[in-house]
């Protein structure tokens, strides 16, 4: 680059301010929207990459083949003892178990018991997980059955600016007991689905504590490999269906891996596939989000070598006048390439600006805390500028350079590019609106489906619910969650209060069972059961469709009244067509079930507790009048009022009665919203994306209307001479950009079709994908066409004849 570039930039900045800030600042907004949604894909994308040789450690999940059953699909949970198995086939296997993680377990300190991120693990963690170590040793420490390692954080709230090495912790998970801290850990990196506070040994006599410890097909905790190369981790896969038919027969049935399996997960793939489900929505939503980031600056290079190209025409006499001073062909091509790149580097560095004083906002609309790491992006910004500089000034470079001087001179206007530019041109426009008009259909469809999810009917009011999770824990005996439940039904505002195994949001626990029908062969399909106490369905209100409600008077009501007698159950409207029933009037007093035979005595509404992309499962409810006796018993209360106040009177009540354990509610939105905010806070990031895109297409057609209308004021001229009105003159040149936006939905609606078609499809309740919303975003696009390119036509319009005809 040289002075004559320079001084070149800086006149053509300052004699068309207007034109350079249209293609400086539309190309900016462009690189800032990528900025910021990069850095968003490489945050999801970068999680568990900071453990050390994280591409040798893989999770175990558990493949529940049979789609007919509620659990079919993966989990990234096993059987306690799976490990213990595996090393007698596999002696020389490096793995490790992790039992808790996130509000896993309670930290008492004096008078104070708190929820801690408390996880069991083997001796062996540290050699799949090496976490670095702050103070303390690490080595040998998780063998040891009274020794714990903490975090960095947990040191700080805990014991303060005291050396934490050698001091006692009180921690429970089952039962209180005293451990003595033998190192720091630093705390998790923000890009970590583990959540780790505290580490303490696995018990030795785990399988004394959990009679299913060994039972194949339990889910207890999390188990992980680590494998020196890929091939180690497939020979293991390979070798697990034989192990599951050798291992598992006792549990599972004659072809135990016909109907479960083992699958290894890399524990990267862990955050995008959870369940190792690679069409997961949250890999769908950061795909989505990426393309849009790509798109919003592929939208604004369009934009910006469109303005750059069609503006160069103008430069051909300039160009004669530098080859008739001596400039060579050369020197053209390395001039217009040396400003068009300087022009990319000014917006690069704008665009840089505009993504960090954005990031704060962007960070705040989506719950993020993500910061940009200019190591990394000034690279890729120099390379950005190489790039769409090169492509932006290659046409003026190549097209301007071998005019002839005398024929420019000679001619009565500057050439531009013919037929073949202008068509140029308009493909560009086409392509750019194109993707813009997409744009607008996904975002109304995004938002339109998380507004009914938001509203959609759950079979339940939500507002006056509040869940008493806290009553699972296991150092709450019987009688004090009967107290407390008792005191609870006695506050004036109180409304009804339920001891049940299923809550809103998930009580962490659930089981189902093969139910044999009548005249059909086999077990029977498999229903989720729950057991409901008193006022459950008080609380929780589903409509009845069919029967009648659990009374609670009634002897036949109690389960398990009598040895081969039938338990009355409800059941619920999804189980209706799974029994085999008719209908739901059908299913009233009939009896299924073989040995343990159920009479249904009514049929309820779907009660919808795990979010919008969970499909509602055909379950059946068992009533019991004392549901404690059951164990992980969780209560729900109806309520009237503030929910803060009320939940200050629950917190109450709970210290009073039970000291020892934190107390732990929450409203029903508070519970749903974990289901609910990764589609908005996507919805929220694409329809931002989306609308700088949209804006960018603006600005370009309007700074290529502008472009044209200066183009076309001598043939305005001559047509208003002839008898054009100036309704004549704006129809015609609000015509010439109507005809590309017009074209550019046939790149838009197959586009959006099948980006939303497959976004929709992760959603078991779901808006049907209107042609409305294909229709209203084309015009709405064509609406910003016209009223961008408007302003121009209508002053074009007025022009004096005379004026236009001398104009040069």
């Amino acid at each position: 680059m040289n002075r004559f570039a320079l001084l070149s930039l800086y006149r053509s900045l300052t004699r068309h301010k207007l034109y350079a800030a249209l293609n400086i600042g539309g190309l900016a907004i462009g690189i800032a929207v990528f900025i910021v949604l990069g850095l968003y894909v490489r945050f999801e994308t970068s999680f568990e990459t900071w453990l050390p040789h994280h591409n040798e450690i893989y999770a175990i999940q558990s493949d529940w083949k049979d789609q007919s059953s509620p659990f079919a699909g993966r989990y990234v949970e096993t059987m306690g003892g799976l490990l213990d198995e595996l090393r007698e086939d596999f002696p020389d296997l490096v793995g490790t178990r992790i039992m808790g993680g996130k509000h896993g377990g309670i930290v008492q300190r004096g008078n104070t018991a708190v929820t801690e991120d408390v996880a069991m693990v083997d001796p062996s963690f540290f050699e799949v997980f090496d976490l670095p170590m702050i103070s303390g040793d690490k080595d040998g420490a998780l063998a040891k059955p009274d020794a714990a390692l903490i975090s960095e954080s947990a040191a700080k709230r805990y014991f303060g600016q005291s050396d934490p090495v050698g001091q006692t912790l009180r921690v429970s998970m089952w039962e209180p007991k005293n451990y003595r801290v033998a190192g720091v850990f630093k705390d998790l990196p923000d890009n970590s689905d583990f959540t780790i506070s505290v580490l303490i040994p696995l018990p030795e006599n785990m399988r004394e504590i959990n009679s299913n410890w060994h039972h194949w097909g339990n889910s207890s905790l999390q188990t992980y490999l680590r494998f020196r190369n890929p091939a180690a981790a497939a020979r293991f896969d390979a070798a697990m269906p034989a192990l599951i038919d050798r291992r598992g027969r006792a549990y599972l049935g004659d072809k135990p891996s016909d109907i479960f399996g083992l699958v290894l997960l890399p524990v990267t793939d862990m955050h995008l596939e959870p369940n190792g489900n690679a069409a997961s929505s949250a890999k769908m939503t950061l795909v989505t989000l990426g393309l849009v980031g790509t798109f919003a600056l592929l939208i604004a290079l369009i934009n910006y070598i469109n303005l750059a190209t069609a503006r160069a025409g103008l430069r051909a006499r300039e160009v004669a006048m530098r080859k008739v001073l001596g400039a060579d062909r050369r020197a053209v091509m390395r001039q217009f390439l040396a400003e068009a790149m300087l022009m990319v580097a000014l917006a690069s560095l704008l665009g840089l600006i505009l993504a960090e004083l954005g990031l704060p906002l962007i960070n705040a609309a989506g719950g993020l805390s993500l910061t940009i790491p200019y190591a990394l992006v000034v690279p890729a910004l120099v390379l950005l500028t190489l790039v769409a500089g090169f492509l932006a000034g290659i046409y003026p470079a190549l097209v301007l350079s071998r005019y002839q001087p005398a024929a420019v001179l000679a001619s009565s206007r500057s050439p531009g590019g013919g037929r073949a530019g202008t068509r140029v041109r308009e493909a560009l426009v086409v392509l750019q609106f194109g993707l813009a008009i997409a744009f607008l259909i996904g975002t109304g469809v995004l938002v339109a489906q998380t507004q009914h999810v938001r509203n959609a009917d759950t079979g339940f009011q939500r507002e006056g619910l509040m869940t008493v999770m806290s009553l699972r824990d296991s150092q709450v005996d019987p009688t004090q969650s009967r107290a407390f439940i008792q005191e609870v039904r006695a506050l004036p505002n109180v409304r009804a209060a339920a001891l049940a195994n299923t809550v809103v949001g998930g009580s962490g626990t659930r089981n189902a069972d093969n139910v044999p029908l009548p005249g059909v062969p086999g077990d029977g399909p498999l229903v989720i059961w729950e057991i409901v106490g008193p006022d459950f369905f008080e609380v929780y209100a589903p409509r009845l469709i069919a029967g009648r409600l659990f009374d609670g008077r009634t002897a036949d009501d109690r389960a398990n009244t009598a040895q081969g007698q039938p338990d009355n159950v409800l059941i619920n409207r999804q189980a209706v067509g799974v029994l085999g029933f008719d209908s739901p009037d059908d299913a009233v007093g009939k009896t299924v079930g073989g040995d343990h035979l159920r009479t249904t005595i009514g049929v309820v509404d779907n009660l919808s507790f795990f979010g919008p992309r969970a499909p509602t499962d055909p379950t059946i409810y068992y009533y019991y009048a004392d549901p404690l006796r059951t164990g992980n018993i969780v209560a729900s209360i109806r309520f009237t009022g503030d929910p803060r106040a009320f939940h200050e009177q629950l917190e109450e009540i709970w210290q009073k009665i039970v000291p020892q354990v934190p107390f732990d509610a929450q409203t029903a939105d508070e519970q749903l919203i974990q289901f609910y905010e990764d589609d908005e806070r996507a919805t929220r990031l694409f329809a931002i994306g989306a609308g700088f895109a949209v804006l960018i297409g603006m600005v370009g057609l309007w700074g290529l209307a502008s472009f044209n209308t200066a183009r076309r004021v001598k043939e305005i001229g001559i047509r208003k001479s002839l008898g054009a009105s100036a309704t004549d003159i704006v129809k015609l040149l609000v015509g010439q950009f109507m005809r590309p936006v017009l074209i550019a939905n046939l790149i838009a609606w197959p586009l959006a079709y099948f980006a939303m078609r497959t976004w929709l499809a992760g959603f078991d309740d779901r808006i049907a994908l209107s042609p409305l919303y294909f229709v209203g975003a084309s015009l709405v696009a064509i609406a910003i066409a016209v009223l961008t390119v408007l302003g121009q036509s209508l002053r074009a319009s007025r022009t004096a004849p005379a004026w236009a005809l001398r104009h040069d």
